[in-house]
């Protein structure tokens, strides 16, 4: 079997096949064949996708063989499971479980009551799984390490005691380069009259798509391609006998998998690209897709990528160097008991329930991902046209954490463009000097914009500057040097409306894409005052503004000397006074 995680096998505690792995049918005993039977048909019965997708999630199910393995670290005997969460067509269609460093693996023995070893410190395993490094415990040679050098060191003795070796294996499946259909690139493929297929020499290409009038399948279930008969008829350019070409055309990986790298040199017509701009350009600095291209395009872009690396034509062994899952946007759906979808300018509320306006037909309202087949989608050039581009653009990225899944609002649109009008709003006025809590504020929202623009936090960045802007209109004023500063990090966001104040608020003649960026001073970022709540007895009776860095006797002091609330300690006699540093002063009096 093939592993991961060698340092976990003193943590093994059962052995898991695949139910269609051939190995099953020679080890399972005759007591438990007639089980191992029923489940095995169960399972053949669900798809191989159905299976990967709740093998986290589902419940787990199983059966036992009555057989058992030997454990080679220790020598204990483990018992062998089938379990549909295991695939005969990854790894070798078996892996040993460690329930107490693997979700998949501690449910399966939460549910039938298996053996849980903790071999990883760090968590609980009364609770849960732990995956995460730590030292390693109950692991005889392995006690005391992490989980990088354990797997060293097992795989080692692993090695040396002939029970395994070190390997890489790659999860890559069978991959069907061939499509049966007109869109996609011609095989460069030319069939003799003996049938034998034989490549174009290089001089004949590209060969190009012919023009057909209709894309359909012929009548005998031909590709569209044999459509083209005069194109399908050709010679052989070598021996100048007639040959046929290939009808299939490649799939969208031919182009997606490489796309990258022609984006370098788009208008070489000698080349695929330019190795001096591909040495400069790669690897990509950062891929932001949907979680399913993490097993389909990136996947086969990585092993296309190296193949050419191998092969000497890339300077990168990777194509790219991060990658971010972006999030879904999900909006209010409306449908009817008949499965037909409505707009929702189409449906209203009456008496508590959502029916369609012209029908009063009821219908039913769901949070789902925005599709068009769903009718709650929000048209951008609505939004444009309503809103300006830039509140949208705003919208998009406050919404929330660009990995997490949000609920679109068309009220958050307009919110964004109330901020944005506010902004174009704001009085400068250099005749005063700059507002200590604006300029307090200002350096705040660079340093959590600069922060926010590299980490892809844009939400707490955006909330940052909105700050600002609350500062600036609660002062009154701005200065123009705090107003440029702002424009140039507000810019990365709302460029539209930036670049006009850039050049008509603030007078400039070049454009603002060639401004640089600004820089914070974190002396600015501490306030030199700070506000402290003053209880009598845990009741608020006041509050006191003092310095920043104000010691706790001159904080008690100055408490009892305010006013509002020395009239609630006249008589009494003090009991305790206690300072919170930065947040209260509380008076116990008697």
């Amino acid at each position: 079997m093939y592993t991961t995680r060698p340092d976990t096998l003193f943590g093994c505690t059962y052995v898991v096949l695949a139910p269609e792995l051939d190995l099953v049918d020679e080890i399972t005993t005759d007591e438990q064949r007639a089980a191992v039977d029923e489940y095995r048909g169960r399972v053949a019965a669900r798809s191989e996708r159905d299976r990967i997708a709740e093998a986290v999630d589902a419940k787990k199910t199983g059966v036992f063989t009555g057989s058992y393995a030997i454990n080679a670290v220790d020598g204990r005997k483990v018992p062998i499971w089938i379990a549909d969460y295991v695939l005969a067509s990854y790894g070798t269609g078996c892996v040993f479980a460690c329930p107490a460093g693997d979700e998949r693996d501690y449910a399966f023995a939460k549910q039938f009551g298996l053996d849980i070893i903790e071999v990883v410190k760090g968590g609980n395993i009364e609770e849960a799984a732990y995956t995460g490094d730590g030292e390693h415990i109950n692991s005889e040679f392995l006690n005391g390490l992490n989980v990088a050098d354990a797997k060293t060191k097992i795989i080692e003795w692993l090695e040396q005691n002939n029970h395994g070796k070190g390997a890489t294996r790659y999860r890559l499946r069978d991959w069907l380069f061939s499509r049966q259909r007109y869109w996609g690139e011609p095989f460069p493929i030319i069939i003799d009259e003996d049938g034998n297929p034989k490549l174009l020499p290089e001089s004949e290409l590209p060969v190009e798509l012919p023009e057909l009038n209709e894309y359909k399948p012929t009548a005998d279930g031909q590709p569209p391609l044999a459509r083209a008969a005069d194109w399908v008829k050709t010679t052989d350019p070598e021996t100048g006998k007639p040959a046929t070409r290939e009808t299939n055309t490649m799939p969208q990986w031919a182009g997606s998998c490489w796309y990258y790298l022609r984006f370098i040199s788009p208008t070489l017509d000698t080349a695929a690209w330019d190795k001096d701009e591909e040495k400069y350009w790669m690897p990509v600095d950062l891929y932001v897709g949907g979680a399913e291209h993490a097993v389909l395009h990136l996947l086969y872009a990585r092993f296309w990528h190296q193949v050419l690396y191998d092969a000497g034509h890339v300077s990168t062994p990777e194509p790219f160097q991060r990658l971010v899952n972006q999030g879904m946007i999900h909006a209010q759906s409306y449908k009817d008991e008949r499965g037909k979808y409505h707009y929702p300018e189409d449906v209203e509320k009456r008496d508590g329930k959502w029916v369609v306006k012209d029908t009063g037909l009821a219908v039913t309202t769901r949070l789902e991902k925005m599709s068009k087949s769903r009718y709650n989608v929000a048209n951008p050039n609505d939004m444009c046209e309503t809103y300006g581009a830039d509140a949208l653009r705003l919208y998009e990225v406050f919404m929330g954490p660009l990995e997490d899944g949000v609920e679109w609002e068309t009220s958050g649109v307009a919110g964004t463009r109330r901020f944005l009008d506010r902004v174009w709003r704001l009085e400068i006025d250099d005749s005063k000097e700059a507002n200590a809590d604006v300029d307090r504020a200002l350096h705040a929202a660079i340093k959590k914009v600069t922060e926010g623009v590299k980490s892809l936090r844009f939400n707490t960045a955006v909330s940052a500057m909105m700050v600002f802007c609350n500062e600036a209109t609660r002062a009154g004023y701005v200065t123009k040097a705090q107003i440029d500063a702002f424009v140039r990090i507000l810019s990365a966001f709302a460029p539209h409306l930036c670049e006009e104040m850039w050049q008509q608020t603030l007078g400039h003649t070049d454009s603002l894409t060639y401004a640089e960026w600004p820089a914070y001073d974190e002396a600015k970022l501490v306030a030199d005052t700070i506000t402290l709540a003053v209880q009598v007895c845990g009741k608020l009776r006041g509050t006191i503004e003092v310095a920043a860095d104000i010691s706790k006797d001159d904080a008690i002091a100055a408490a009892k000397a305010d006013e509002k609330v020395a009239k609630f300690l006249e008589g009494k006699t003090m009991r305790r006074e206690i300072y919170v540093p930065g947040r209260l002063v509380n008076l116990v009096a008697t």
